[in-house]
């Protein structure tokens, strides 16, 4: 008997880690199809690098629930396949009443995830930790960890062949249509057929869910985030990840200082509403993303919604001053003479109707089309659990 056929579009982390995840748990035949020359071309190789604990997410939560349970999966994971590790642990650092009593219910969110070895601390053990750090008060947490997502990426993508899948680049897929008894996948060079897809398109999502008759929203509104670089020199002022207190008010948290995985100090990242679904260079623009945005009305409710967030955006964006600034509220040592320009990320900030933001992770589709229309931070922490989650839902709705 044949086996069963599946398609996966889209070769970044997430829809590797759903491929790996079909062959090894359903002995299925998959074809991935990524639009890119090579995989983890677009969030995923463009994030800050953070295994994320499970500190905020709302207890019960797609989020929560997954992103434990991806630290597990993807440590495991990483120790097989040797791809860099560390866990170099994070403060959330709180300089005000008001953020020491934010921190405080974030305490017990991260205790009622079960993020292991979490604590409050106070200013003399900030400066234990992070010797060049300022605060009144911190969440610390041990746990917290560093890695090479693109590294991770290529290891799933090896692990795909490995099982005997194809993974097919410089291979958009226009259109997904489902026919009596399958779904025809269409490329440019044509149609396939095959009796399953789940599409993890991250930027392009809503648009590839349209083509096979979803609905519009949520919506993918793009934000740009730019990162700066600590000179080699002051690198040594940064041990691990220091981040501000979330406002809830806010939907962006704001700029942080971290290390990374190769061994660089980052500032950043701010959040502008970006001229394109994949401009990181910052002289690319693209009429058509610009247009889409622009010419949607949840975007302008969003935006009265937040004007105060988005003159700090807008200051952050304009500013490198006013950018380097941001950090060192944190750690005071640095200066603007420290910094250099460094890349920038694109979110793919999945908006309502009404200007909501989706705050969990959002799948929906039938029973033989499937797409995670968002999968924002902790995504990539998460991506072998929600792989795991993805699969026994497609399964489910196909009983």
């Amino acid at each position: 008997m044949a086996r069963s056929k599946v398609a996966v579009v889209g070769g970044g982390i997430i829809g590797l880690a759903v491929a790996r995840e079909l062959m090894r748990s359903r002995g299925v035949e998959v074809t991935v199809f990524e639009k890119e020359a090579f995989v983890g071309a677009h969030q995923t190789g463009h994030n800050s690098g953070v295994v994320h604990a499970g500190l905020y997410y709302e207890p019960g939560s797609l989020k929560a629930r997954l992103c434990r349970r991806g630290v597990s999966l993807l440590e495991e994971f990483l120790a097989e396949k040797g791809v860099a590790f560390d866990k170099c642990g994070k403060i959330v650092v709180a300089h005000t009443e008001d953020e020491c009593r934010r921190l405080d219910a974030i305490h017990e969110r991260a205790l009622a995830n079960g993020v292991p070895g979490v604590k409050l601390i106070e200013a003399e053990d900030i400066r234990a930790i992070e010797p060049h750090a300022r605060g009144r008060k911190a969440l610390h947490s041990p746990e917290t960890a560093i890695v090479d997502y693109p590294g991770m990426t290529r290891a799933l993508a090896e692990d795909i062949t490995a099982f005997g899948g194809q993974i097919l680049l410089r291979t958009a897929v226009t259109d997904l249509a489902e026919r009596s008894g399958g779904v025809d996948v269409q490329t440019r060079s044509g149609a396939d057929r095959f009796d399953r897809v789940i599409a993890c398109a991250g930027l392009q999502s809503d648009r590839l869910a349209v083509t096979a008759g979803e609905s519009s929203f949520p919506k993918i509104v793009p934000f740009y985030g730019d990162y700066f670089l600590l000179s080699p020199e002051k690198s040594a002022l940064v041990n691990g990840l220091i981040y501000p207190v979330p406002d809830p008010k806010y939907p962006f948290l704001g700029v942080h200082v971290s290390k990374t995985i190769q061994g660089d100090v980052t500032l950043g990242p701010n959040a502008f509403l970006s001229l394109g679904r994949e401009s990181y260079d910052r002289r690319t623009l693209s009429p058509k993303d610009v247009a889409d945005a622009i010419g949607f009305p949840g975007f302008w409710r969003f935006a009265a919604r937040n004007i105060p967030a988005a003159v700090r955006e807008t200051r952050t964006a304009l500013s490198t001053r006013v950018f380097v600034e941001q950090a060192r509220r944190y750690v005071p040592a640095i200066s603007v003479e420290d910094v250099r320009r460094g890349p920038r990320g694109i979110r793919a900030q999945a908006m309502n109707r009404d200007g909501s933001l989706e705050d969990d992770f959002v799948i929906t589709g039938s029973a033989r089309i499937l797409h995670v229309r968002n999968a924002p931070s902790p995504g990539a922490t998460s991506s072998l659990a929600i792989a795991e989650h993805v699969v026994q839902e497609a399964y489910r709705r196909a009983e």
